[in-house]
């Protein structure tokens, strides 16, 4: 099935080219992946980019999909899948769009319950993402497999048992990247501030951040093992780690982290309204 995977894109911004990207021509055919999106510089883009076939609105072509990627934005899910009622038949529908429940989704397409609700990261465009996954019972062995080789053509997946951990996969990975840049902007101000240039603070600050996180994906010690190995008691890095821990560094984390798995269980009950 997957060789002739027909998939339709609903919006065509950032996260859907990047799917694309890794689709075209490996998972499935460039013809065989349809893009609906209302800005016809994107469609253009795509079209010569990828040789993907394009439309300007929803039309009856999706109906001849197995796979709708709803790549739009949370604020216009609703009245975009309002379009897409008369062509959804049996089709697999994933969703890439925060905050919105699945439980949503099927109400407003009448009740259709093969859906796959994912939240994936900005390092997909780079092809190093990785993807929280969660299938409604509608969902096929086949579907399944497909959703999950979709977003494994931008990295990896984690599939959940259960929907409510989208928020925690939201505020840990979704939102981690932006996390991960507002450390390295704070590495690269103390750098200039302890007289180092912008140009060398940057490079020791992201080259860091790279060869840390390759040796933890590498390692089959726990992080907290790998942390200690570069801490001397007494030391440079145990004078930063205690004053982290002094300054409640590792709280604060914790605490916004949870804060953005509220917000994502807001935005859900927010856009789920009728």
């Amino acid at each position: 099935m997957q060789n002739n995977l027909k998939i339709s894109f609903i919006g065509g911004g950032n996260m859907a080219a990047a799917l694309i990207g890794g689709l075209a021509g490996k998972l499935t055919a460039a013809d065989n992946i349809h893009v609906v999106d209302i800005n016809a510089d994107s469609l253009t883009r795509l079209q010569q980019q990828f040789g993907v076939k394009t439309s300007a609105e929803i039309d009856a072509t999706i109906a001849a999909s197995d796979v709708i990627v709803l790549a739009v934005k949370p604020q216009q899910m609703k009245g975009v899948v309002a379009q897409l009622v008369p062509h959804v038949k049996a089709q697999l529908i994933l969703s890439i769009a925060a905050g919105i429940r699945a439980v949503d989704l099927s109400r407003w397409l009448k009740g259709h319950t093969a859906i796959v609700r994912t939240m994936p990261n900005t390092p997909a465009l780079i092809g190093k993402g990785v993807t929280g996954m969660v299938a409604t019972a509608g969902v096929s062995k086949e579907q399944h497999a497909a959703a999950d080789a979709i977003m494994r053509a931008v990295g990896e997946t984690v599939w959940l048992d259960d929907e409510k951990l989208i928020d925690p996969v939201t505020a840990v990975s979704g939102s981690g990247p932006a996390y991960v840049f507002y450390f390295i902007e704070a590495m690269q101000q103390a750098a200039q501030e302890m007289g180092l240039t912008a140009e060398q603070g940057n490079a020791l600050a992201i080259s860091t951040f790279v060869g840390a996180a390759q040796l933890a994906a590498q390692a089959t010690d726990p992080i907290a093992v790998l942390r200690e190995r570069v801490t001397s008691k007494g030391g440079t890095t145990y004078a930063a780690l205690t004053s982290m821990e002094n300054s409640g560094v590792k709280q604060a984390i914790i605490m916004a982290m949870k804060a953005a798995a509220a917000r994502g269980q807001a935005l859900g009950e927010e856009f789920g309204q009728d």
